[in-house]
């Protein structure tokens, strides 16, 4: 499956939950989504905190996931082809200089 093809069923499960409605709980605005994701993302730092590894992996699994469905839908409501933004952050990054240290 791809990005495409996971923003897709992504969009599938929010549109069937109401989550697009103007009175939705959960408005997907940009700004809902990027503080959602930021919290996703403290979460996955939890499983860090005072240990090099995490202690549930699938709990891991789980987190990761949240904020990888929470990006693909701030890419999709953002009119932003996250395929094609990897792909071009991944040319810029391999002409970039770094550390050798």
């Amino acid at each position: 499956m791809d990005i495409k093809q996971l923003t897709e069923k992504m969009n599938a499960l929010v549109k069937s939950k109401g989550w697009y409605e103007a009175d939705s709980k959960r408005p997907q605005t940009p700004r809902n989504l990027a503080i959602s994701l930021s919290l996703e993302a403290a979460e996955i730092l939890e499983h860090f905190q005072f240990r090099e590894q995490p202690k549930d992996k699938d709990e891991l699994a789980s987190e990761l996931a949240d904020a990888a469905l929470y990006l693909l839908q701030l890419a999709s409501v953002s009119e932003i082809d996250l395929e094609q933004a990897v792909l071009k952050k991944l040319e810029i990054n391999a002409t970039r200089e770094w550390d050798t240290e």
